[in-house]
Order: C-alpha cells, then structure tokens, then sequence
C-alpha cells in the first residue's frame, strides 16, 4: 500500500438547529415519530406555493464560516439541484452551486473549499412489503454542507477533522451534529494512485459514526489497490456503508454537476447582502 497515494475529500451535511424549516413555518423536528405531521403546502410542493428563506439558518452558516475563518460572501443565490427521486415532490433540492455563503477557512489544518445552506430530503424507508415508504417531517430541514479540498490522506485524519467540526457546530449553536441521530452525516471522496495525479474517486455516502467513517475509508482504499493490482479499474460511483459486513457496496453511479442542471431559483429575490443581512424572509426563528 506504501506505493500509492491516497487522497480523501470530505463532505459534512449538518441539520442546522431552527425553530422551523429551511422555506416555511413547519416546525423543525424530523424525529417526530408520528409520519408526515410537520408538513405543509410549501414544503411538499404544491402548485402555487413559494419558498420564504429562514434568516436564523443562514445566520448559523456565517457563525460557523467565521468560526473556521471562512470568507463571508457579499453575495449568494440558491439554485434548483434537478433530480427525480420520491424524497422531494419538487422534483428538485433548492441549494446553493456558483454563490455559497461562505468560502475558504480551515479546519485542523485542512482547507475547505465552501460552506453553503440546503434543504433536507424526505427520509425513505425502504423494503416494505415491497414497497418504499416516504416521510416528510425531515423534507426542508435546514441542512448546511460543509465541503473540504481533497487534501486528507487517511482515515485517522479524516476522524480527526469530523471530530473537530462536530465540537465547533455545538460550540457555536448551530447543530447538535448527533451522528446516530443523522444530525450530522459525512460523505467520503475516496481515490488512489501511483502518481500525483488523482486516482478514479468514489464517494460513499451518509456515514453515521466516527467508527464507520474509520472503517469505510481504510475499506476503500483496500478495496481499490486490490482492484487495480489485479488489472481491474475503478468505477467512479456511490456507495454505502454496510455497518454489519464492515464493507462498502455498490449503489449508483456516481453524478457530475452537470447531472443535475443547476439554474438559479427564479422564486427566491437576489442579490442578497450579508454584509447587512437584508434578507427576503418573514421569520425570525
């Protein structure tokens, strides 16, 4: 294993603290044990209706941007991220691509590339008696995503900048980052080579303890040496974590942006200053 260089970017989704949800009035609680309760006309997308942005929400992504030293934009614009799966009705996730709130900042000595505000999905449980069934307390949480520069070179350290982004989001008060709770996810960008150039990457997503993400990656890197010194390829692709093999698996192939057909949303108004935080909303929770 000493022969290759393994190279590791990090992705970190936080459910952000609110009263309420990330374009609505609906209270924020997707534990709610009763299904499809905190809903509401906005939030599972019926014609006519408009999102509204929460103020508190974006406040919590500059506190944590000027808790990492981040860049605070002066400008930002949500965007529609298009794709078709039963866990938003809009058919698209509002999120943020050109213009995030915050840029740049460092983590345990690890660069990060953006820090930007999205909503969550519907929670699907699937297997059923065949069937899939979809919750919606969960959809239009506010969910912040925090993105590093593919900088890490192994799992240790990988822990070790998780760790400490989980104490900051307490310490701050913008998330409880409750891991087994899915308060706190992380997404691992895993590739290796022979040489400087980055490897084929593979992402293995919503990993929920700082064991697991220990564990994914150190089977990943595994996985790819062993592929490629037996003549194989790696495929560039989403995979889960199976907590009880200790092994990844195959999920889907893998987006680009461009997969998605980004465009800014035509129903939130721009340009937004932070600079004054002079923001289209109507609520101050």
């Amino acid at each position: 294993m000493s022969n290759y260089l393994t190279t590791i970017g990090l992705e970190v989704h936080a459910e952000l603290n609110t009263k309420s949800g990330m374009w609505c009035g609906c209270k924020n609680d997707p534990y709610e044990k009763r299904p499809n309760v905190n809903v509401c006309e906005v939030c599972i997308a019926h014609p006519g209706t408009l999102p509204v942005a929460n103020k508190e929400a974006i406040k919590k992504v500059i506190t944590v941007g000027l808790a990492v030293d981040g860049a605070i934009s002066d400008f930002t614009e949500f965007d529609r991220k298009n794709y078709f799966y039963p866990d938003i009705p809009k058919g698209y996730q509002l999120s943020q691509y050109k213009f995030p709130i915050v840029t740049g900042g460092e983590i345990n000595g690890v660069k990060l590339t953006r820090i930007h505000l999205e909503e969550d999905t519907a929670k699907s449980t699937h297997d059923h008696e065949g069937y899939t069934l979809v919750d919606y307390n969960r959809a239009g949480v506010p969910l912040m995503e925090l993105v590093t520069e593919p900088v890490l070179h192994n799992a240790e350290d990988a822990v070790a900048f998780a760790r400490e982004l989980q104490r900051i989001l307490r310490y701050v008060g913008a998330s409880e980052a409750n891991m087994e709770m899915g308060q706190m996810r992380i997404e691992a960008n895993i590739s290796v080579s022979k040489d400087e150039k980055f490897g084929t990457k593979v992402e293995v997503k919503n990993i929920n303890s700082f064991a697991s993400v220990f564990g994914a990656i150190n089977y990943e890197v595994k996985r790819h040496i062993e592929t490629i010194d037996s003549g194989g390829s790696i495929v560039q692709e989403t995979r889960g974590w199976d907590e009880n093999k200790q092994e990844t698996f195959s999920q889907r192939k893998k987006e680009n942006a461009h997969d998605y057909r980004y465009f800014p949303d035509p129903d939130l108004p721009k340009p937004v200053s932070y600079t004054h935080l002079t923001l289209p909303t109507n609520r101050e929770v």
